[in-house]
């Protein structure tokens, strides 16, 4: 089993590199889990912000012992029915995603190499460092055009806790990485699908 922890700030581009891998590796063992399915059907209210909006950029705003325990069973073969979020509820939908058991998995989301017990997890860990402004300007269109939000929504919630959330506890990340990866991801990509694509045939059955 291969696990692979793709991190990154809001708009970073990290489901799309996860995408370009296995486009790249075309292989029905390999399968894809987003973090953001892991968000609190309830957002704890220490963190909000002072117009009583909640915090989805803090590190406590997810179901960490969720996650640790659906790595865990990936990683011994199991398969598991993960949550999904709703973005324009801001709520856990009822439908459940499957997956596995696969003998690759790339787990994507800002906090990804955030918690220790989730990094031992990992074999290889990516940061996606982009700028700011291109961050702020895909995550803009992203959150109007998909989930619903306002511009004006979007751009407090952006200095409200995205950006200072993202120097406190996203950025410092970068330390656990095994690579970092910038704007343009076709190279990383086409590497690390041949790092996962050598693994799938060396444990072919």
């Amino acid at each position: 089993m291969l696990v692979i922890g793709i991190a990154g700030g809001s708009g970073s581009g990290k489901t799309t590199f996860a995408h370009k891998v296995m486009q790249r590796v075309k292989s029905s063992q390999i399968d894809l889990l987003h973090m953001d399915s892991y968000y609190l059907n309830r957002q704890p209210e220490e963190h909000f912000t002072k117009s009583g909006v909640p915090n989805f950029d803090h590190p406590e705003a997810f179901d960490w012992q969720l996650v640790r325990d659906h790595l865990a069973k990936l990683r011994a073969g199991d398969q598991i029915d993960s949550p999904t979020y709703d973005f324009v509820t801001n709520s856990r939908s009822t439908q459940t995603k499957s997956s596995g058991p696969c003998k690759v998995v790339l787990f994507e989301g800002i906090f990804s190499l955030y918690d220790k017990s989730i990094r031992d997890l990992l074999d290889i860990k990516c940061f996606l460092h982009v700028d700011s402004d291109i961050r702020f300007t895909r995550r803009l269109h992203r959150d109007v055009k998909e989930r619903g939000r306002s511009l004006e929504s979007v751009i407090e919630q952006y200095y409200d806790t995205v950006r200072p959330m993202y120097l406190e506890f996203l950025e410092p990340q970068k330390q656990f990485a095994d690579f970092t990866v910038g704007e343009e991801t076709d190279v990383a990509a086409e590497i690390l699908s041949g790092k996962i694509t050598q693994h799938l045939q060396k444990h072919e059955c």
